[in-house]
């Protein structure tokens, strides 16, 4: 009589198997792992960098000249390329002597502003998601003059704000505060700007006669450009001049 325990094995019939660890699968599963690590670092990037221009820091190009010799931007210059402070208003709010970027309150992209050529598709989606600076053509750059309360005053050559003729060092060279005359009072929630290159600046002193009087609401207000990050030979912040600490400038209210 035979036992159990003495019979011997019995051959495997059917087809070949694969071993339960396959050597082919491990290497392939790593390739997919890295794939996928690579893709969650690739949104998370995506989503931040969306965050950080929404709700922070966005950066801009700058397309025209009406701001040198503080932004270059010129069709001779490279185009500088500077950082917006989205929370500006939570951060003491706009004030006198700031830079800052604006949507066109109506109509000034019709006088004589310069604009960027037309940008790649690839371009466009950097710039939509915050890696590239932005060209949008619906976009200004000034320097704030006046704030709610002032009066602003153009008169012989010269910019007074509340009475005080304004020394302003940040001009182009050679060109004078202002070639026009005039005399605003600034309204409440509204802004006064201009551009550093006087004569080729179509600012709020060309734009009295539509419908927002020249003068540019804060809520369009984008943000304070801060600093200058190309090109690397003129990377720097970018302050309020003491032009605007002059004694009476900002009477007490």
């Amino acid at each position: 009589m035979s036992h159990l325990d003495e019979e011997a094995p019995q051959p495997v019939r059917g087809r070949h198997r694969k071993p339960l660890h396959d050597p082919d699968a491990a290497p392939t599963r790593r390739r997919w792992w890295f794939l996928r690590d690579v893709a969650g670092v690739f949104v998370i990037a995506i989503l931040g960098s969306l965050l950080i221009k929404t709700l922070l820091v966005q950066a801009f190009y700058i397309p025209s000249e009406s701001m040198e010799p503080t932004l270059h931007g010129c069709p001779r210059c490279v185009g500088d390329r500077v950082l917006v402070n989205k929370q500006t208003s939570r951060m003491g709010g706009v004030q006198r002597g700031d830079i800052v970027v604006f949507n066109d309150p109506g109509g000034w992209l019709g006088h004589g502003f310069s604009t960027p050529g037309p940008q790649s598709r690839v371009h466009e989606v950097l710039a939509f998601i915050g890696l590239a600076p932005s060209t949008s053509q619906n976009d200004l750059v000034k320097r704030v003059i006046g704030v709610a309360g002032d009066t602003v005053e153009g008169r012989s050559g010269k910019v007074y704000v509340n009475g005080v003729r304004l020394v302003e060092p940040y001009l182009f060279p050679g060109d004078s505060s202002s070639d026009v005359n005039f005399k605003v009072t600034v309204p409440a929630h509204q802004l006064w700007v201009m551009g550093d290159h006087r004569s080729a600046s179509a600012d709020s002193r060309f734009n009295q006669q539509g419908t927002g009087k020249g003068f540019v609401p804060v809520q369009d207000v984008v943000g304070r450009a801060f600093v200058i990050v190309w090109p690397l030979d003129r990377v720097g912040t970018l302050g309020r001049p003491a032009t605007f600490d002059q004694p009476g400038v900002a009477p007490k209210r």
